[in-house]
């Protein structure tokens, strides 16, 4: 049976980059679960299909390949906000839900990152971890890794997109983001990437060892 780790959170918490670490260190199997999103949205907007058509875009998420999301291409702020609309359809979820469950059914184990892993898509994940930090100090590391590719930012626009996200993210009617109530809290907002590893790693070995 696989050992999954769930990590859920808001964006820019850092959970991406943990559960690349986390993935890495033990050699099992890693999907950031937003690109999947990603991928459906951005396959609607290059066939320039309406972002409103739930039927259309659970049809292209049911006919995802996983495997090989490119994260570069897929990071495009106008695929994310487009990702963001389709995201609160029901019929998409379901598709892409029994897809992301399929994956995490992989030998010796996953990881598994997004926004409803421990409550709905493997809510019986060996580890459950939810990443957070304050929205100011994710705007700030959002705006930061902007200027750090050569471009341009505005600091007040982007925290301001991040407080909008988080609310619909959170209030939506289907798989709000919220942590599981057996989720491992680890805040970030003062903590280092390292640090969290080092807590996260302690957290599944232990559970390794009982497994």
């Amino acid at each position: 049976m696989s050992f999954t780790i769930a990590i859920d959170g808001p964006a820019a918490a850092g959970k991406g980059t943990l559960s690349r670490l986390i993935a890495d260190h033990y050699g099992f199997h890693h999907l950031d679960t937003g690109l999947t999103y990603r991928a459906t949205a951005r396959a609607l907007l290059e066939k320039g299909l309406p972002l409103d058509d739930e039927a259309t875009a659970a049809a292209l998420a049911e006919n995802l390949d996983l495997n090989g999301l490119d994260r570069s291409v897929l990071s495009a702020h106008a695929i994310g906000e487009a990702a963001s609309k389709i995201a609160v359809m029901g019929k998409v979820r379901s598709a892409l839900v029994a897809a992301q469950r399929r994956f995490a059914g992989q030998e010796p184990g996953t990881v598994l990152d997004g926004r409803d892993i421990g409550t709905v898509v493997c809510p019986d994940a060996a580890v459950k971890l939810y990443v957070t930090a304050s929205a100011e100090v994710r705007a700030r590391r959002r705006y930061e890794e902007i200027l750090a590719r050569g471009e341009t930012a505005d600091f007040d626009r982007i925290f301001e997109d991040v407080k909008i996200r988080d609310a619909r993210d959170m209030n939506r009617a289907e798989s709000p983001l919220k942590p599981a109530d057996d989720a491992h809290l680890l805040d970030t907002s003062e903590m280092s990437i390292e640090a969290a590893f080092d807590a996260a790693r302690s957290l599944i070995d232990q559970a390794l060892k009982t497994k």
